[in-house]
Formats: structure tokens, C-alpha cells, sequence
């Protein structure tokens, strides 16, 4: 068990000098699908500020695949391309660096944020959905349900991508499973009525998501490490649970899944979700005691309370999204706060010597 947040952490022939991570967080920015300078300088200040891993936001395997029209995508060489630089620079400062590979399902050709509006149309370069069954979200158009062989055509697109990001140099892979989007449309019988071999049965309905991982595995050297992110419960009466992301979990684990980022809700509109301080930490726990490795997520906001879900044994690690945002050096600030020492770029070393007149 880790004592520490600023422990290392092995994965197959990777260490990660620490278990404060960046979470990915969408940025809604890029052109065609292409990484531009947004990224970079976003990313880069990510990788001087002391944390051990940067999980770079959602990528769309396929273009439909994109939560907005302003989302990465990973359906060309010359996608991951673009990401080369941000991968270079993670590395050049002796930090690792992950990307997630997505589909949104019927959560995608939504607007951006800060847009007037939540549904892109054509328009605005947006597009058919799709998903496991033509049940819409809430608010956004019914998608068109995926046949048997397109579903098996898209666990070949995220193999692709996960190849295209191997050969630019990411240290980790994470499907994305949570949040509302594709994979997690399968997993919950609230967005999955289908009656055949993806749909009805906890077998059946995990089908697609184990297909998916175990195809991407078999194409992983030793070097390469998988995440899985999935939303431990819909908080809703019906849908997806904890008992059932237990058992996903070690089945994944089986399958070569190193760690599973586990969060919560996403698929359900208006879910009875009970937000407060940690209040996702508990799924994370439930599933390492399991046997299987978490990295826990959602309004960890203090030096205190990160290393207490690390020091208990809660979690093998944190995914921190807001403080990030506001300060890409919080690593370093959590460190002083706890009393750890950890490395400083030499160009910035300047700021913790104070000495007068200088």
C-alpha cells in the first residue's frame, strides 16, 4: 500500500513518479479535429507543474465519434500527428503522458459550452448520432441504432487509434467507457434495449467494451499501459451499479486493463447524484478492495484530502480536473504543503529561493 502521494507507481515497464494526475478535461478547440496551439501550450504547462501523469481530454475515434464538432479526433495518421509535440515536450520534462480514446454515441454533435446552443446541426458540422438503440438523451435528437457489424467495425477504429497514439509515444491508453458516452450506452439497460448479442444480459450489454480491450491489448507492446475509465453507477434506479462495475472491473483486469478510472453518473439527465467533497471515492474504493487498481476522481480539492485517499488505501491514485485548471503547478503546491520534495524545471527553480534584493 502507498503511503504517499508523491510515491511512484509501476505499470508493466512503466513508472510514474507520482500519483497526482491530470484528468481529462475536453477542450472544446480543435480545428478538423486537429491539436493545435491551444494544446500544446495548455498540456505544456500541465507537464512543468509536477504531476506524474497528463490524461489528455477525450479523442474521437471515428468523426461521429466526437462529443462537439470542436473535439480531437484520431481517425488519421495526421491526427496523431498533431499531438506529437505535446507528447515530446510531456517527456522532455520527465512526465508521463495518456490520451483518451472515444466515442460519444448519442451524446455527440452537441455545441460547445460556452455556444447558444447544445445541439449542433449541420450547420455547424454536425451529424447523425449514433448508439446501441435509437433512445435519444435527454434534449438532443434520437441516434440511429448501430448494427451488429457496425459495432464491430468501431472496436477496429479504437484499435487504430490506439496504434496511431502508440506510434507518437503516449505512455498510456484509456477507453473511454463513462460519462453517458457509447460504451456506457451498452452498459446500462436505461439507453440499452437491444435483444441481441450486445443487449439484455450483464454478459451481452459488456460485450462490445470486452471485444474493444481485448483487441487493443493484443496490439500492446510491454511498454504500453491501459486504463479504462467507466461511470460506476447511474444513480438510478434500474441502471448501471457499483456490484456490476466490481465485476467489469476484474474482468478488464484479466483482459490486461492495468487501472480503471472510475467516476460516476453521465448517462441519465436529472439523475438523485449527491455531490459533495470525495463523494466518488467510495466507488474507487469498493472496486480496488476487489482486487483491482483505482484512480478516484471528482472534487478532490486539498493537499489533505488527496493524500488521505492515497494514504488509506482508497485509491492508487488521483485524477484532479478544476485545480489543475486553475493552477497547472498544483503538484508542486501540494508537495510543499506536504512536506515532500519534488523536482523543479532549473528556468523556474528561482521561485522557491527568496533571498532579499533578489
Amino acid at each position: 500500500m502507498s503511503n504517499s502521494l508523491f510515491d511512484p507507481i509501476k505499470f508493466k515497464n512503466l513508472t510514474l513518479k507520482n500519483r497526482l494526475w491530470v484528468s481529462p478535461m475536453c477542450q472544446y478547440s480543435a480545428v478538423d479535429g486537429m491539436a493545435n496551439s491551444w494544446h500544446q501550450v495548455h498540456y505544456g504547462a500541465f507537464a512543468q507543474g509536477g504531476t506524474g501523469l497528463i490524461m489528455v481530454e477525450a479523442a474521437g475515434v471515428v468523426p461521429e465519434g466526437r462529443i462537439t464538432p470542436a473535439c480531437l479526433g484520431l481517425w488519421s495518421d495526421a491526427h496523431a500527428e498533431s499531438l506529437r509535440p505535446i507528447v515530446d515536450f510531456a517527456h522532455s520534462n520527465n512526465t508521463a503522458i495518456g490520451i483518451q480514446l472515444a466515442h460519444a454515441g448519442r451524446k455527440a454533435s452537441a455545441g460547445i459550452p460556452w455556444s447558444d446552443h447544445r445541439v449542433a446541426d449541420a450547420s455547424q458540422g454536425g451529424w447523425q448520432t449514433v448508439s446501441c438503440s435509437a433512445v435519444a438523451y435527454s434534449g438532443m435528437p434520437a441516434p440511429r441504432e448501430l448494427s451488429v457489424n457496425e459495432i464491430q467495425s468501431l472496436t477496429q477504429d479504437f484499435v487504430a487509434a490506439a496504434i496511431r497514439v502508440r506510434d507518437v509515444g503516449f505512455d498510456i491508453v484509456e477507453i473511454h467507457a463513462a460519462h453517458g458516452y457509447l460504451f456506457h450506452q451498452f452498459l446500462s439497460p436505461l439507453s440499452n434495449t437491444r435483444t441481441d448479442e450486445y443487449g439484455g444480459s450483464f454478459e451481452n450489454r459488456i460485450r462490445f467494451l470486452v471485444e474493444t480491450v481485448k483487441a487493443v491489448s493484443a496490439e500492446f507492446s510491454e511498454s504500453q499501459t491501459l486504463f479504462v475509465r467507466i461511470s460506476a453507477s447511474d444513480w438510478t434506479e434500474g441502471g448501471w451499479t457499483l456490484d456490476e462495475s466490481i465485476q467489469l472491473s476484474l474482468i478488464l483486469k484479466n483482459l490486461g486493463v492495468e487501472l480503471m478510472d472510475i467516476s460516476s453518473g453521465g448517462n441519465v439527465h436529472g439523475a438523485a447524484i449527491t455531490a459533495g467533497p470525495g463523494f466518488q471515492v467510495p466507488f474507487a474504493a469498493a472496486i480496488k478492495s476487489a482486487g483491482v487498481a483505482t484512480s478516484a476522481v471528482g472534487l478532490i480539492t486539498s493537499a489533505t484530502q488527496a493524500q488521505e485517499i492515497i494514504s488509506s488505501g482508497q485509491a492508487d491514485a488521483v485524477m484532479i480536473g478544476r485545480n489543475f485548471l486553475r493552477n497547472p503547478h498544483w503538484a508542486i503546491e501540494v508537495a510543499e504543503e506536504l512536506g515532500q520534495v519534488i523536482d523543479w524545471n532549473p528556468q523556474y527553480d528561482r521561485a522557491r529561493r527568496v533571498t532579499a534584493g533578489r
